[in-house]
């Protein structure tokens, strides 16, 4: 199957918090080293590697352009130049304190107060790379769906193959996938804050546009490159 490219915010790897989400969830994207869970937040190695499963096929990111396949016609080398362009019109977004928060059932790092910047640069990613994105499969608009969309979602996934853009979007990090168990959650959002905090008091701006590649549907998201704003 053809590998999948994403558009994401990540902390450079020499930022603590590069260093925390990739022992966090088992998964370091820029190196490739897979670091063995271990318990913490009263949980078993076990739960965390469990809880942690689903975002550490991703790797720790925020959203800018969903991931998605090329088109034909389009290739990587094509994908990078368009990247090299957008990047240099575009200016760093400094981010609002980052604070660990529940959605819905997962928990994630959110921006503590809203971010017209970052939103406008992933709504202008969304927009200036469609052009190299194939639609998405009839499985994946199922599954998309089974999660009950907003009309304007919908409308959002057939056009732009993904529901939350736009004005649904939300910039989060995520750090597990969902957690059912309300006492758990919120064991395990307690921890986060507490470990994430002094982490945190160094400024983290999204100064780069990070180009995520999954090369088959069963391998995690690597960085393949790092492309600097300078608008």
């Amino acid at each position: 199957m053809a590998p999948r490219f994403a558009l994401y915010a990540a902390p450079p790897a020499d930022h603590p918090l590069h260093d925390f989400a990739a022992r966090w969830l088992g998964w370091d994207p820029e190196s490739g080293e897979s670091p063995a869970a271990q318990p913490a937040a009263g949980l078993s190695a076990a739960r965390i590697a469990e809880i942690t499963a689903e975002p550490r096929r991703y790797g720790f990111h925020g959203t800018l352009k969903p991931p998605f396949r090329l088109k034909d016609g389009n290739d990587e080398a094509m994908l990078i130049m368009a990247l090299e362009t957008f990047a240099a019109a575009h200016a760093p977004v400094r981010l609002p304190t980052l604070q660990a928060a529940a959605l819905g059932s997962f928990i994630a790092l959110r921006p503590s107060t809203p971010c017209p910047e970052i939103d406008a640069l992933a709504g202008a990613c969304v927009k200036a790379f469609d052009a190299f994105r194939a639609p998405p499969s009839e499985a994946e608009l199922v599954r998309r769906r089974q999660a009950g969309l907003t009309p304007r979602q919908d409308a959002n996934l057939a056009q732009w193959g993904y529901p939350y853009v736009f004005e649904d979007f939300r910039l989060h990090f995520t750090l597990t996938g969902r957690i059912h168990d309300a006492a758990e959650r919120d064991a395990v959002q307690a921890y986060l804050t507490t470990q994430t905090a002094p982490l945190l008091r160094r400024d983290f701006t999204v100064n780069e546009i990070c180009l995520f590649v999954q090369m088959d549907s069963t391998a995690p998201f690597r960085v393949a490159g790092r492309y600097r704003l300078m608008g």
